[in-house]
């Protein structure tokens, strides 16, 4: 029963350490392809394309709109 035992456990900790061992290779090629994904298409701030935006983000002709709909949706309910 204990060389079962010692058999089992040896299999888990490999079974561990290749699972470990992957996910470490898995995180370093992320990282990697995001700093060379960076480095070679770098973001432009769009200056000229930006809309106006209250406080919460949210485009303020969205706000308008939502509110126009509910007040109007409310007028008809009466």
């Amino acid at each position: 029963m204990t060389e079962l035992m010692s058999k089992g456990i040896e299999l888990m900790l490999a079974g561990m350490t290749i699972v470990f061992l992957f996910l470490t290779m898995l995180v370093v090629a992320i990282n990697m392809m995001s700093s060379l994904i960076e480095r070679f298409f770098p973001e432009t701030p769009n200056i000229a394309g930006t809309a106006a935006t209250s406080s919460s983000g949210i485009d303020k002709n969205i706000i308008a709109a939502i509110t126009a709909a509910v007040h109007q949706h409310r007028n008809k309910q009466q």
